[in-house]
């Protein structure tokens, strides 16, 4: 066993775990922010790409560069949506709903590649949609203002987004983890410089540019060095398990730090979604996991 890379997954996990909490002290939106987090990311990543001397043994194909493209337009609209939903709701409900996507990804083999699904796979799946339900309120099912306003819907999208990511990237084998990344931010900064309100980081605070520079240049750049570095010497099992640590420090620090109190109803909800997840993941027949990059 690699302690190692154990060791700088599991930081890299925990330090992206307290990524909401930065994200709603930043002072600007979401938008504005994944703009940033890419520009950051791209600078860092690119640079340790050519640090590495990685960009030198790329083997470029047109068809795994398309994929690369269209896995960016996800993974940065995952980004958008989930910050979003940390505007609307509390980080420990929304982190529960974004963490759906393995079922999301199941459902997407079924739909689009006539994958067979189990019992167990459509059980884990209708228990997750309980628990999301449960964890949202159902009093926020009462009314579609109410139940846009929940914020449910951006914390959905960004967990479909998530697995589309994930999906399409599984079919990606020829180009390495920076090259990956670097392409995908790139699309990030030119898919959202036309949307992006420059005057929001007018006024901004010195505790503000600080949050800001965290979530780019540690939970971006320094996180996905620390996880690419660490996964290639782990097994799927273990990358499995210890992607968990985020959800955990996520939760843990809304409750601590932001004064989350979840009622019963909601602390059941999350222990039905991660149960239904962990089953998902670990039922003997399912052949391998699909780790990707987080947030």
């Amino acid at each position: 066993m690699n302690i190692a890379a154990m060791l700088k997954l599991s930081i890299s996990m925990a330090i992206f775990g307290s990524i909401g909490f930065f994200t709603i002290h930043t002072g600007i939106p979401a938008v504005e922010l994944v703009f940033v987090r890419c520009i950051c990311a791209t600078l860092f990543l690119g640079s340790m790409w050519l640090a590495t001397g990685g960009h030198k043994t790329e083997k470029w194909e047109k068809r795994e560069v398309g994929k690369t493209l269209l896995c960016g337009i996800f993974i940065v609209l995952n980004w958008v949506f989930l910050f979003k939903a940390f505007e609307e709701m509390s980080i420990s409900i929304a982190i529960s709903i974004y963490n759906l996507a393995p079922i999301f990804v199941l459902i997407l083999g079924a739909v689009l590649l006539a994958e067979k699904m189990s019992v167990g796979a459509i059980l884990a799946t209708v228990v997750c949609f309980i628990g999301s339900i449960f964890i949202v309120g159902i009093d926020n099912f009462t009314s579609v203002e109410d139940f846009v306003g929940s914020g449910f819907i951006w914390a959905i999208l960004s967990a479909i987004c998530y697995a589309l990511t994930m999906f399409i990237s599984k079919t990606i084998n020829g180009l390495s983890s920076y090259a990956l990344t670097f392409i995908q931010t790139t699309v990030g900064i030119f898919m959202l410089a036309p949307f992006c309100d420059f005057s929001v980081f007018n006024g901004l605070t010195t505790s503000n540019w600080l949050y800001i520079a965290g979530t780019g240049l540690i939970h971006t750049g320094f996180v996905y060095y620390l996880f690419f570095d660490s996964i290639r010497n782990l097994t799927t099992i273990v990358v499995s398990v210890l992607v968990f640590v985020d959800p955990v420090v996520a939760i843990l620090l809304d409750v601590i730090l932001l004064s989350f109190r979840p009622s019963l109803l909601q602390i059941f909800g999350i222990l039905l979604i991660f149960g239904a997840i962990s089953y998902t993941i670990y039922q003997p027949s399912k052949k391998s996991v699909i780790v990707e990059e987080q947030g």
